[in-house]
């Protein structure tokens, strides 16, 4: 496992080279849709033959938040992303907030506020990847959030498909607490969930959950885990979601 503080990882080329090597060994295609600070931007996809539903997460948007590539990296190891669905992962997308320790990338952008304007090198080189690829059946944003004393998530879900949030923070709760706070971010919450109301795409400034739900998915979830707790307690949470999540999908399906 590569070394890492409670905010940041000491060398995010290296992490970036194993993620790509659990790919191979996992059986995936690594491409890399461009480079940061020489830092490779790597996209691992896997597709099976017949009829499959297409899952894609997402980690490493902020740089103070090492927990989500490090828990994608635990998964491929273990084997979690296997033949039960066609896979698109894009696992690092902020390598150079990740060296810094910083929310931001080197040139002070909130990559995830970047997906309306496509400012950054960073996300103009995502979206260009994402529009090549086809529309996911679930979408899976991995983040974490200093303000929070526990996971949540946002639930995005246009076509009142089945949920799977209450499933996602039932198995959560085994192994971290939850955020049973009223208002979370700002927004009305019920047992960990937030389900934005209106229309999110109004917004000004998208985050990438927004990208997703208006060109290449119905369904997408962002979790959350508590930053101040410690790392391995949250590289377990967001395993835990993000397999109950995939349990549920192809339960549903």
């Amino acid at each position: 496992m590569q070394p890492v503080k409670n905010s940041s990882i000491e060398n995010v080329p290296a992490l970036s080279a194993q993620l790509a090597e659990a790919g191979r060994a996992a059986g995936f295609r690594v491409e890399t849709y461009g480079e940061i600070e020489g830092c490779p931007l790597p996209a691992l996809t896997r597709r099976t033959p017949g009829p499959r539903p297409r899952i894609y997460l997402s980690a490493g948007m902020h740089g103070d938040e090492p927990a989500p590539p490090l828990a994608l990296l635990e998964l491929l190891k273990r084997g979690e992303f296997d033949g039960r669905a066609n896979w698109f992962i894009c696992p690092l997308l902020n390598p150079a907030g990740l060296m810094r320790g910083t929310r931001e990338n080197a040139g002070g952008i909130d990559l995830n506020r970047d997906y309306k304007r496509l400012r950054s090198a960073e996300i103009q080189l995502h979206a260009a990847w994402l529009r090549r690829q086809p529309n996911f059946d679930l979408t899976l944003c991995v983040h974490e959030d200093w303000e929070s004393v526990g996971f949540y998530l946002y639930e995005l879900n246009t076509r009142a498909r089945p949920s799977l949030a209450e499933g996602i923070v039932a198995a959560v709760a085994r192994v971290f607490p939850i955020d049973l706070s009223p208002s979370i971010d700002g927004r009305d919450a019920k047992g960990g969930i937030i389900r934005p109301n209106g229309d999110p795409t109004l917004r000004e400034d998208w985050p990438e959950a927004l990208y997703l739900r208006a060109h290449h998915s119905t369904l997408g979830y962002t979790l959350e885990t508590a930053s101040a707790l410690p790392l391995p307690q949250r590289i377990d949470a967001h395993s835990a979601a993000i397999h109950t999540a995939i349990a549920g999908l192809l339960a549903s399906t």
